[in-house]
């Protein structure tokens, strides 16, 4: 079933462009012009988010907030070998990938470190790398209360994971 859904889909939109006589070739072309412009138009930001991910490995800077962040994340019953993974999830989600596997090969799947690592993976976000792309596009410059909201709920959403992969 899963195979035929795409085609589907095609199939429904051109019976639809056809009703409503709509040029779907055209729209189409128009979209992917846009399309073009948008890549163009987040690259810098994109660029910029990766360098920043990069230069916090490259320099240090990770290892040492992850010793500054790890009493803060005891208090709140958070593992301390998933610290550097909390702190690098906001920036880059193909390096948050990376160190899950890494914890999953250290720990085992079922360990309870790996346990918390792969919820907080799935219900948290690469908050900079989300306010790059689609902020960008928006050109909403003030994001003031945005970034630390989101990182306030993804920090909420790690200590809610841990407590519930502790109970269960």
């Amino acid at each position: 079933m899963a195979n035929y859904i795409i085609p589907i889909f095609i199939i429904c939109v051109l019976i639809f462009s056809l009703i409503k006589k709509i040029n779907a070739y055209e729209c189409f072309v128009s979209g992917a012009k846009s399309s073009i412009d948008l890549c163009i138009n987040t690259f810098p930001y994109l660029v910029a988010i990766f360098a920043v991910v990069e230069l916090l490995s490259i320099s240090g800077i990770s290892a040492y907030l992850t010793q500054v962040c790890k009493p803060i994340f005891n208090l709140f019953k958070i593992p301390s070998e998933l610290v550097e993974f909390l702190i690098l999830r906001p920036f880059t989600g193909s390096g948050s990938i990376a160190m899950l596997s890494n914890i999953f090969a250290t720990y085992g799947p079922d360990s309870y470190i790996s346990k918390c690592a792969s919820v907080i993976m799935s219900c948290s976000e690469t908050t900079f790398y989300v306010v790059a792309v689609y902020f960008s596009t928006t050109k909403i410059k003030k994001l003031r209360y945005i970034i630390p909201l989101c990182l306030l709920s993804a920090f909420i959403g790690s200590v809610i994971a841990c407590l519930f992969c502790r109970i269960l």
